[in-house]
């Protein structure tokens, strides 16, 4: 009697009939059914990914974005306006793209913040994150290089994200990335041939695939440690890449185009009065060319929001108001200790001054409290006889000045 034919278990064609024919414990495979099984596993992953995304995805109106912008962002109007109406528009076409029946392909909208230091640039961008519930990356411009200098290279930054996101590829994919500092990688000169330029345009460049989309080979663990580690591929296309900078001296840029008379349109009508307490309102995409960011980066960043100084009742309402206000925080690390700390209505003014004297923004308020606080949190803990503490203006003033803060010179 003859050797039985071995068959395939799932499609049961015979071993003389395919190509190849893979034995298992007790069954076997052919390769028609091995590239069968694959197409439907890959439809699967595909299917389970877009559902995931639908019910993750906690998209809001432009008008609820903004309300939950406001509970944690005093002032900064337009530019909350602006950043609810961006990501509304980008994750409504992430969510839209598989019913889209016609062959129209909505482009995304990237974001770039211009405002001083400490007016709410990262703070917006992270609690825009949090409501959305998607992967968040924080990456700072000012340590990238172009590939094989001393530096970061620009993948470095989609490594971040994928850190953020568990290396969940797809989820990674729709996440959102800020860009800080921007500013310090504009063009150092306008005379290409003096030297290398390799942190300024020479990164501008690189980012540029990043931000138009583009599939991206990420080194898991960065990028020049572990040269042998297996590349990680990204899809950019979904990305929401939001950026800020401080442009510092940009105002100057805008003031000789507004005080000017170029040919072609202006932005301001002969009897619009020019605010010049406030010259970043007139930004326009060509001042950050003059800046020194090349034109193919600049038009990557279609939207363009300012953010304006704050002033000192901004800076009040900052230190009280918001949910995470950091007089609240202070008042909840005391309570810890089992301490009960308030502040006195002159204290908090004091405070607003000292961060408007010394040109801190918001981002300084926390370092001046810390120098009138840093005694108190130091001796009180081990004092059980003490329960309270009131911070009038005299202890406000009193602690400050003996700080190191205080001895600091004053911005001009």
């Amino acid at each position: 009697m003859g050797k039985q034919e071995v068959n395939c278990s799932f499609c049961g064609r015979k071993k003389s009939e395919v190509n190849m024919l893979i034995a298992g414990i007790s069954g076997h495979i052919c390769d028609h059914c091995i590239e069968q099984a694959d197409e439907i596993v890959k439809q699967e992953f595909e299917h389970t990914s877009k559902n995931e995304l639908n019910q993750n995805l906690v998209l809001q109106k432009p008008v609820e974005i903004k309300k939950h912008l406001d509970e944690y962002v005093i002032g900064q109007e337009e530019a909350k306006r602006v950043l609810s109406v961006a990501v509304y528009n980008h994750y409504k076409r992430l969510l839209h793209a598989p019913a889209m029946k016609d062959d129209l392909e909505i482009e995304k909208a990237n974001l770039v913040f211009v405002g001083k230091t400490g007016t709410g640039k990262t703070l917006m961008a992270r609690t825009i994150a949090k409501l959305l519930q998607v992967p968040f990356a924080i990456a700072d411009a000012t340590v990238l290089t172009e590939a094989g200098y001393v530096g970061e290279d620009v993948e470095s930054i989609l490594s971040r994200l994928l850190q953020s996101a568990d290396y969940d590829v797809k989820k990674a994919e729709k996440g959102i990335v800020f860009i800080d500092e921007l500013d310090k990688i504009a063009r150092k000169s306008d005379n290409p041939s003096i030297t290398r330029d390799v942190s300024g345009e020479g990164v501008q460049q690189g980012l540029l695939k990043l931000l138009e989309g583009a599939i991206i080979n990420v080194p898991p663990q960065g990028g020049r440690k572990h040269p042998e580690q297996k590349m990680i591929q990204v899809d950019t296309r979904n990305i929401l890449f939001l950026s800020g900078g401080a442009f510092d001296g940009i105002e100057k840029i805008i003031g000789r185009r507004i005080n000017t008379s170029p040919i072609g349109f202006s932005i301001l009508h002969p009897e619009d009065e020019i605010d010049k307490e406030n010259l970043l309102q007139y930004i326009a995409p060509q001042d950050l060319k003059t800046f020194g960011l090349i034109p193919e980066l600049i038009g990557r960043f279609p939207v363009l929001a300012y953010l304006e100084p704050l002033s000192k009742k901004a800076l009040r309402n900052i230190i009280t108001e918001p949910k995470n206000a950091l007089i609240k925080q202070y008042v909840k690390l005391f309570e810890l200790d089992n301490m009960k700390l308030s502040f006195d209505s002159k204290a908090l003014d004091f405070i607003v001054e000292k961060a408007l004297e010394y040109s801190l923004g918001a981002r300084g308020l926390r370092s001046i409290i810390e120098a009138i606080l840093n005694d108190a949190m130091f001796e009180l803990p081990s004092k059980a006889d003490v329960n309270s503490l009131r911070v009038t203006e005299a202890y406000a003033r009193k602690h400050f000045d003996k700080s190191k803060l205080s001895k600091l010179k004053v911005a001009s």
